[in-house]
C-alpha cells in the first residue's frame, strides 16, 4: 500500500509504513475511544451530533449544521471507493444524515441489531479510516500553507517539513487535524479565533533551528524539538479555545483531556518492537 504523499506539497510529503500507519491509527483510537469497542458509534453529552469510528467523525442529523466540520460522510464515500462490505441499511439513507434526530433518540437505539451492525464495521474498517485520516492530513498541507499570512508562509512550510520527517511528527499533523481540524473553515472560530492546525503553527514562535556550522535546518535533527514546540502551542491554543467558548464543558471538562491528549505527541520509543518497523 502506497502510503507517501503523491503529490508535492511545496516540497513536503507524509510517509508512514503500513505497521507506522497502524501504530498512529491505534493511538487515535486510544485518543478517542480509549480503544473502547462500544465508543465506536457514541453520543457526547452537550452535542447536537454523533461521533464514529476510531477517528470520532462527526455525523450530522438532518436540520443540524453546526460550525465544526462534518466528516463522516467522506469517510463512507472513501469506504465505498476501496469496497468495503458496508451495512446494507447505511447504504439505502437518502439523504445521507444521521438516521438518529437527537441522543435521546439514539440512546433509545443503542442496543439495536443496526447499531451492533454498524460498531462490527467501524471495528472491521480500522485500518481503512487510518488511511482515510492520512489522507485528510496529506492533502492539508498545501491549503494550510497557502493559508498562512505571507510574512508567516515560510515559517509554517519549515514546521511542516521538520514535524513530517519522523513518524511521531507525521503522528502529531495527523492526529490534530482529525482531532480540531485544519483551522481553514471560517466557522470554526470562536470571537474570531481558530484552534485548527494552521493556528498552531502560527502560535509557535518565530526562530530558526540550524545544526552549528550549517546553512540549513536539518529536519530530522530538530523534530523532537519542534514537537515540544508543537505540543507547546497546541496547548495555548486549545486553552484559548475553552475561554473563548460559550459552553463551559469546554473548560471545565474537556479542556484537561486535550492537554493530555498532546502529551501523546512525542516519538515513539518503542516503534522497533513493531514487526518490520524501525524508528528511522
Amino acid at each position: 500500500m502506497g502510503l507517501a504523499s503523491e503529490q508535492p506539497f511545496s516540497d513536503i510529503s507524509l510517509a508512514l509504513k503500513p505497521a507506522q500507519l497502524d501504530w498512529v491509527g491505534q493511538k487515535i483510537f486510544q485518543n478517542e475511544c480509549a480503544g473502547k469497542y462500544e465508543c465506536l458509534v457514541h453520543w457526547n453529552e452537550s452535542e447536537a451530533f454523533p461521533s464514529l469510528g476510531i477517528g470520532h467523525f462527526i455525523w450530522y442529523p438532518e436540520g443540524v449544521n453546526e460550525r465544526f466540520v462534518e466528516s463522516f460522510p467522506a469517510l463512507y464515500e472513501y469506504m465505498e471507493q476501496r469496497q468495503r462490505n458496508i451495512p446494507e441499511w447505511l447504504r439505502e439513507l437518502e439523504p445521507f444524515d444521521a438516521p438518529w434526530p437527537d441522543r435521546a433518540t439514539f440512546l433509545k437505539v443503542a442496543d439495536s441489531p443496526e447499531m451492533a451492525e454498524l460498531r462490527e464495521f467501524l471495528a472491521g474498517t480500522q485500518g481503512v479510516q487510518a488511511e482515510f485520516i492520512f489522507r485528510r492530513a496529506k492533502e492539508s498541507l498545501v491549503k494550510i500553507i497557502d493559508a498562512a499570512p505571507d510574512e508567516r508562509r515560510a515559517d509554517v512550510k519549515r514546521y511542516l517539513q521538520t514535524l513530517s520527517q519522523t513518524p511521531g511528527g507525521v503522528y502529531a499533523i495527523m492526529d490534530y487535524v482529525n482531532f480540531k481540524g485544519e483551522g481553514l473553515s471560517p466557522e470554526e472560530r470562536y470571537n474570531g479565533e481558530g484552534w485548527g492546525l494552521l493556528q498552531v503553527l502560527l502560535a509557535i514562535p518565530v526562530k530558526v533551528t540550524k545544526p552549528p556550522g550549517t546553512d540549513a535546518v536539518d529536519s530530522v535533527k530538530a523534530a523532537p524539538s519542534m514537537l515540544e514546540e508543537f505540543r507547546e502551542a497546541a496547548g495555548d491554543v486549545l486553552t484559548r479555545r475553552a475561554q473563548n467558548a460559550e459552553n463551559p464543558v469546554e473548560r471545565d471538562r474537556w479542556l484537561a483531556g486535550w492537554l493530555k491528549r498532546l502529551e501523546t505527541y512525542r516519538e515513539p520509543v518503542n516503534m522497533r518492537s513493531v514487526p518490520g518497523v524501525s524508528s528511522s
